[in-house]
């Protein structure tokens, strides 16, 4: 089951608010009048609500507006990212939204062809995935034979050796593929069928698809499908940990800037 940690943040602040104001409009007076020379005694729960406030407050801020962490389950993104790499996500790429409502207050800059992005996946919005942009609205998205064709122009896609990590798929075949003056490195696994695509992005929507192109649910199947603009959660961008479990942590990943 999928937690919504922003609705929970946002309710127990509001508890944690609601005492504390409480206390000192209706029952701190009357402790003080009660204990004239005697040390006032304030209820635990107070307490602990006045303690608690500020820290909910500010986590629920960075959390919400500027960075947030997330764990890769898959190897959907190999090579770049594998299961059990914890990454930063950036939430202030995009712009500004607020917590549970996901309503946009500020724009700040555009996805751009190659970001690497956590959205919330259409069919359930409860749930996170990451890919690479590849389709901005409007664009005819051509997907065959795991070349990428983006309005009639093929995506230069250069050999890059073979996987030989040790994170499952050794042997894939790799490739460098430049979006403009970016590249990143993409996998080709050998007992995996490639999957065809075609279809003109929607606006307001985008195209994604993971790095892993044999191995990826990703936009050219119905259960992702185009993810609207509002779906996207922010930019990835960088590993502070990898630990899969049973195991012991990756110490090498650490710090590793995602492209």
């Amino acid at each position: 089951m999928s937690v919504d940690f922003s609705l929970l943040f946002v309710m127990a602040l509001l508890i944690a608010g609601l005492i504390w104001i409480a206390d000192r409009l209706f029952f701190k007076a009357k402790r003080s009048a009660r204990a004239i020379g005697q040390l006032v005694v304030e209820p635990k729960v107070v307490e602990l609500a006045r303690s608690f406030f500020p820290v909910i407050l500010i986590v629920l801020l960075v959390r919400s507006f500027v960075v947030e962490s997330f764990r890769i389950p898959s190897g959907s993104m190999m090579p770049g990212l594998v299961d059990g790499d914890f990454i930063f996500v950036n939430k202030f790429s995009y712009g500004l939204r607020l917590p549970v409502l996901n309503t946009k207050v500020l724009s700040v800059d555009e996805p751009k062809r190659g970001d690497v992005i956590v959205f919330r996946l259409p069919s359930n919005p409860s749930t996170n995935y990451i890919k690479r942009l590849v389709g901005l609205p409007g664009d005819h998205v051509v997907v065959r034979d795991n070349r990428v064709f983006i309005n009639g122009k093929l995506i230069p896609l250069d050999a890059a050796g073979s996987y030989t990590g040790a994170y499952g798929f050794t042997g894939a075949a790799l490739g460098t593929e430049r979006f403009g003056d970016t590249k990143h490195v993409v996998m080709f696994a050998t007992d995996r069928t490639a999957t065809d695509f075609e279809a003109i992005v929607p606006q307001g929507r985008y195209f994604f698809m993971g790095d892993n192109r044999n191995d990826s649910e990703d936009s050219r199947f119905s259960m992702v499908g185009f993810v609207p603009e509002h779906n996207l959660v922010g930019r990835a961008v960088r590993i502070w940990m990898n630990w899969r479990l049973p195991g012991w942590p990756d110490l090498h990943r650490i710090g590793i800037k995602i492209r």
